[in-house]
This record gives structure tokens, C-alpha cells and sequence, in this order.
């Protein structure tokens, strides 16, 4: 990973805003609070301390294009800053996704239980959630913008996905 991404994702873990800190006072402050948050990312409660891995490693190998092979469009920082954004809107406790790219260079979380049980949502760089479900024989589908907070839809989708 470059130093610039590096940077990138350093200061948007804890702003949210891509770019690096200002002043040696302000790395220290922002290398405090990523250490906390990292803490934090490690605790039961939240889940899983490797999600936040596995987004850097996939920014990494989905980062230039074709990267599959078959013409993909690369994994631009943009979608990976609101990538980072939505898995810090996850609610605390919520079973963890798995994360993956997809050819037109979204980055993808899925929810499965079953084949019949799944949730897939997609975020584009401009911070549009594209979501696709199969609960049962119902399939829910839609575009809803991410402003921060994990959209109700998409809490909801979850719990049913992971309904036994």
C-alpha cells in the first residue's frame, strides 16, 4: 500500500475525511486515536478487528485496473473511504460482513446464512448503497444513499437474513 493511501485511510478512519493530519500535533493525535479505535475494532462487542484489514488488503490487490483479469475497473480511494465509512455505521454487535470488489470497481458486503438467507450491498464512490436480498422467496432490492448512519433498510435486511 502507498504512503499516500496509507495516509488516506489513516486520517479517514477517524475523520472520515480523506487527507493527512496538518501539524505533528495533530499525527499524534490522529496515530491516539486510530490506536483506541483499533482497540475498539478488537472488542467482541464490535465484531471483527480483521474487516478493516481485509478493506486496506482489497484496496490494495483491487487498486489498478483489470485486476481480475477481465477488463475490472479499479478500486478508486474515494470507495474505499465510504467503504470504511459504512463499516464504522455497522450497529455495535451486528454479526460482521464479508467484504469483496466487484468489476465496476464498488466494493461489496455480504450477509449470508443460507442460499436462500442473503444480503449483498454494494457502495459506490459517491456513497450510493445498492442492495440486493433473498429472504425466503421475497427478494428486496434498491439504491439508498449513505449519509453516515446505516440505513433502517439495510438493518432490517440484515436481522432477517440473519434470522433463524
Amino acid at each position: 500500500m502507498s504512503k499516500t493511501m496509507a495516509a488516506t485511510l489513516s486520517c479517514s478512519l477517524v475523520t472520515g475525511i480523506p487527507g493527512p493530519a496538518a501539524s505533528g500535533e495533530a499525527e499524534y493525535i490522529l496515530d491516539k486515536v486510530e490506536e483506541n479505535w483499533r482497540s475498539f475494532q478488537g472488542t467482541r462487542t464490535f465484531g471483527s478487528a480483521d474487516l478493516f484489514n481485509d478493506l486496506a488488503e482489497l484496496a490494495e490487490e483491487c487498486g489498478e485496473p483489470d485486476w481480475d483479469g477481465y477488463g475490472a475497473l479499479p478500486v478508486a480511494p474515494d470507495t474505499v473511504v465510504e467503504a470504511e465509512r459504512f463499516l464504522r455505521s455497522i450497529p455495535a454487535g451486528a454479526p460482521p460482513p464479508t467484504i469483496g470488489a466487484e468489476p465496476d470497481g464498488h466494493v461489496t458486503f455480504e450477509w449470508h446464512a443460507s442460499p436462500k438467507r442473503t444480503l449483498s450491498v454494494s457502495i459506490s464512490p459517491e456513497g450510493e448503497l445498492h442492495y440486493a436480498a433473498l429472504i425466503g422467496s421475497s427478494r428486496h432490492f434498491g439504491t439508498v444513499p449513505f449519509l453516515g448512519d446505516c440505513p433502517d433498510t439495510i438493518v432490517n435486511l440484515v436481522e432477517q437474513v440473519l434470522q433463524s
